[in-house]
């Protein structure tokens, strides 16, 4: 047998090896040695010798998809997670996660005992990976056949490698992960069609090249039609029909390659397909197939010089300091031994504006070049820079193969080729590249290299979850510095002494930067340039900038704040920009996605897409799930952009929306934590606004416990917005929450700020409602006096305003509190009072009430037959309207008959010095306060 030069011969023999392997039928006799084989290029299956698993639901398949395509190595609970759900995992999406991988594991493993080990699907580290050879999965076998074909083709066996592509191409059963939800298996998806295709444009080449271009001439055909802007595709097309005699029909083609591209993109051919359309047009010779193109020497691309090693890396700064944490994760990719990784390592380092993610990035390079030899790349990708424009992927491809010596000449016009050669050129080399400032997805995947050896650091504003999900690129989320951070940040800066001199402006210098290091350096270099000042001074300033940023106008874009920041808003969409706006409107330290929607006024499926474009963008961080906060400063950088962008009605009415939801809310609950109580009357929630309904005690109480922070902002808010109704009556509605779950200073807290509120507005009804809720919240705390003045002013308000039915209310709590004080003639008056105020206003509910307490009182006072008048009286009124304390009224009267005279007379006290089981008797706060409202 003869062979062609360049080692042909040792190629064919391992071609045939190939075949014997993967031939037709490979992927199934490749497997005999394991008997699971996987199939992810088309449908996901998987098979245990000749018999077809069922891999369950298709979230389910989506994690076994996630570790095939990982290649054996680890992806973690989270990137799984992320991979099935997205940004909007459910509750318990770590639990269900671990119940598909238990599945799993008993369907790819039947026989395993109870007590062994896996051996295929197994835990590593926070996750999971599988264990198979790479000839299991359809996906290891199709890319083998196409970098084998890749070399045949490059040793002049052209025909060879065709046949070897069809093998490859064949195994296809149409859309790859077909079925699959989440976001992995559609970038996925897209990644396996891009590679089919490039496959497939590579075997149609190889066969125009060998004069087969009548027989390809069909499948051309339809393939520009299923992808009419693929401008190879086209190139092909009207080579085969040139070659076949069909002048006017390739010509035709160009024009409608032309046309599309111009309506779909506003873009022109470009320069390959336009100087194929001339050469056609003029019927150049060349284009004719000649036997020394079927003879051509092996294509190989253009090298860099030999010892070429760029060296781009922009200056590490030496202030640099903290973010340990952050540093051991970008170490943790990188193996100890300097051994290389199975695979590309790329690091996406992320975070909002001003956080410090190229500094970071710049000093982890730096602390790294060492392990990568064959140079450092570095470009600027301007994805959020305010003075220039983005910066499209073809002109950073060309920046880096002119660093790599590629002469311009030698660089092909189309992307494709351009990542090719670049991947090409980076093979079996050791490069750390730097992409900064990238703006999504799509921007960075050209720049990607193709195999292993290289360190990829990214940073982004945005999340880049298709190359997290995609790529298997590990993210590393940067968040403000911690407080010691902050301390050394400012020491590096500023130096020790001024600081350690002027702690307490340190501090707050600190704070009002919100630890961000951005805004810490725009103050640093203020106070390093002005070393005479104090830092008082600066601290004074940034108080007096207190909701602007007008203390961080750095006077260029890269050092000010509010250009950083710009730069990320104007990115969004127009409605996510416009919820981010109405964020600055709230005061409470997080929102969930229902306050949200009531905030903007949208649908929960609305606002949830905003919500995860704002998270997306590094604009909002989802703390807990459903639950989101946004950074101090971007907190007033949105309210300055709510004043300047939406009119004074549009942000009220989104304050009143947010603030309705509140209360609508929290009046839903309290019927379910003290349902026995007269609720407040509220007015009907504005559009928009969709209050919270609540089936059980448990689930009220745990939602009034989360939000409990936002509650007490909202009713500060509603008083300082002017909106006393909402302040009062939400302060009015919480009470019975805050006093079950002992919240005394915040009950105590919002019923002062809703008093002050109501007394401001001259409402005389939230006047009266805050002056008994305060008396409450003083009475629980033990401070009798105050709670006395509070109902007395009550008293006031209401008989000013003849409401006798608050009257009878008060009367009755101005009794209980006596009796607590052992004060009974004054208790005993008190409740007498509350009857009379009962009976004129027609209150029979409190009348019985009254009653109970008023015996409570004269068993106390030493007269038990009274006491047993008056719980009689409190019985019949129970029963009448099916009152659920008639039973303990009824207990109390048994209790009574079963008392001797000598423990009655042993039971007789004095005012301040009552027996222990007398206070049993008292009635408890939450029976006490309920307001007539018109």
């Amino acid at each position: 047998m003869t062979t062609k030069k360049g080692g042909g011969g040792g190629m064919r023999e391992q071609r045939h090896a190939d075949r014997a392997e993967h031939g037709p039928g490979g992927f199934m006799n490749a497997a005999r040695g394991n008997s699971l084989r996987f199939a992810v290029l088309g449908p996901v299956r998987a098979w245990h010798g000749k018999r077809e698993l069922d891999l369950g639901s298709p979230q389910q398949r989506v994690v076994l998809t996630a570790l095939l395509l990982r290649r054996g190595r680890p992806v973690t609970v989270a990137e799984l997670v992320d991979a099935v759900w997205g940004d909007e995992p459910p509750p318990a999406a770590v639990s269900v996660l671990r119940t598909y991988a238990s599945r799993l594991r008993k369907v790819l493993e039947p026989d395993r005992d109870a007590g062994e080990s896996p051996q295929v699907l197994v835990s590593a580290a926070d996750g999971y990976l599988v264990r198979v050879p790479e000839h299991s999965l359809d996906l290891g076998v199709f890319e083998r056949r196409v970098a084998e074909a890749k070399k045949l083709r490059a040793a002049g066996e052209v025909s060879a490698a065709a046949e070897l592509l069809r093998a490859a191409l064949d195994r296809w059963e149409g859309t790859p992960l077909a079925g699959l939800p989440g976001p992995l298996a559609e970038a996925e998806r897209s990644r396996l069609t891009e590679e089919r295709l490039t496959a497939l444009e590579t075997r149609l080449d190889i066969d125009v090249q060998l004069g087969r271009h009548n027989e390809v001439i069909a499948e051309l055909t339809a393939l520009t039609g299923e992808h009419p802007l693929r401008e190879r595709l086209c190139q092909l097309l009207m080579l085969a029909l040139y070659r076949s005699g069909r002048q006017a029909e390739a010509l035709a083609a160009y024009r409608r390659t032309r046309r599309t591209l111009a309506v779909e993109l506003g873009i022109d051919p470009g320069p390959s397909l336009q100087e194929l359309h001339y050469r056609i047009l003029t019927a150049d010779a060349s284009l004719e197939l000649s036997l020394p193109e079927k003879e051509a020497e092996p294509w190989a691309p253009p090298v860099a010089p030999h010892g070429a090693s760029p060296a781009q890396l922009p200056a590490d700064l030496p202030t640099f300091t903290g973010r340990h944490a952050e540093l051991k994760q970008v170490q943790n990719l990188l193996s100890d031994d300097g051994t290389h990784p199975a695979a590309v390592q790329i690091s996406v380092i992320g975070g909002m504006a001003g956080v410090g993610k190229t500094t970071l990035a710049v000093h982890v390079a730096h602390r790294f070049a060492h392990r990568y030899p064959d140079g450092q790349l570095y470009i600027n990708l301007r994805g959020f820079d305010p003075a220039d424009s983005v910066m499209p992927p073809e002109e950073a491809i060309r920046v880096f193969l002119d660093a790599l010596g590629v002469p311009s000449q030698r660089i092909p016009a189309s992307l494709d080729a351009q990542a090719a050669l670049y991947r090409s050129l980076l093979a079996d080399r050791r490069v750390l590249i730097l992409l900064d400032d990238a703006r999504d997805t799509e921007q960075v995947r050209p720049l990607l290299p193709g195999s292993p050896g290289c360190l990829v650091i990214v940073t982004s504003r945005n999340q880049l979850t298709g190359l997290i999900a995609g790529a298997g690129a590990h993210p590393l989320t940067l968040n403000s510095l911690t407080p010691a951070e902050a301390h050394g940040f400012l020491v590096r800066r500023v130096g020790s002494a001024p600081l350690a001199a002027e702690p307490e402006a340190t501090e707050e210098i600190i704070t009002r930067c919100a630890r961000l290091p951005l805004a810490l350096a725009i103050v640093a270099a203020r106070a390093a340039t002005h070393p005479g000042f104090p830092l008082r001074a600066v601290a004074e300033e940034l108080r007096d900038s207190q909701g602007s940023l007008d203390a961080f106008a750095g006077g260029e874009p890269a050092t000010d704040m509010r250009a950083a920041f710009s730069s990320s808003y104007e990115a969004l969409s127009a409605p996510a920009a416009r919820l981010f706006r109405l964020l600055g409107q709230r005061t409470g330290p997080d929102i969930s996605v229902p306050a949200t929607a009531a905030l903007a006024g949208l649908s929960l499926r609305e606002t949830r897409g905003l919500l995860g474009e704002l998270t997306r963008a590094h604009l909002l961080t989802q703390h807990t799930p459903g639950r989101y906060t946004l950074h101090d400063l971007l907190g007033t950088y949105a309210g300055e952009r709510v004043v300047t962008e939406e009119t004074p009605q549009e942000r009220d009415q989104a304050v009143e929306r947010l603030l309705c939801w509140y209360l609508h809310t929290a009046d839903a609950a309290s019927g379910h934590l003290t349902p026995h109580r007269r609720r407040v009357p509220v007015e009907p929630p504005p559009p928009g606004c969709r209050p919270l309904a609540f089936v059980a005690h448990d689930q009220a109480l745990e939602w009034c416990e989360t939000e409990r922070p936002n509650l007490v902002a909202a009713v500060h808010q509603a008083a300082a917005s002017r909106r006393p109704d909402i302040a009062w009556r939400l302060a009015a509605v919480l009470w019975g929450f805050l006093y079950l779950r002992g919240h005394l200073h915040d009950w105590l807290d919002t019923a002062r700020a809703a008093l002050d509120a109501a007394r401001d507005a001259h409402d005389r009804t939230g006047e009266a409602w805050s002056l008994n809720v305060t008396a409450l919240a003083l009475t629980a705390m033990r401070r009798f006096d105050a709670a006395i003045d509070h109902l007395e002013q009550a008293l006031t308000v209401l008989r000013a305003s003849g409401d006798r039915w608050g009257e009878g209310i008060t009367f009755d709590v101005l009794g209980a509190v006596q009796h607590r004080l052992h004060h009974h003639d004054k208790a005993i008056e008190h409740y007498r009072q509350a009857l009379g105020a009962h009976r004129d206003s027609g209150n029979r509910w409190h009348e019985g009430e009254t009653l109970g307490h008023l015996g409570d009182v004269l068993l106390a006072a030493g007269d038990p037959e009274a006491a047993r008048t008056r719980w009689r009286q409190a019985l019949m009124v129970f029963e009448e309207l099916d009152h659920p304390d008639d039973e303990e009224i009824r207990g109390k009267l048994r209790r009574l008959d079963q008392r001797t005279p000598d423990a009655e007379r042993d039971r007789t006290t004095t005012p301040g010095h009552v027996a222990p089981t007398d206070t049993n008797m008292i009635p408890p706060v939450t029976r006490l306060c309920t307001f007539h409202i018109d």
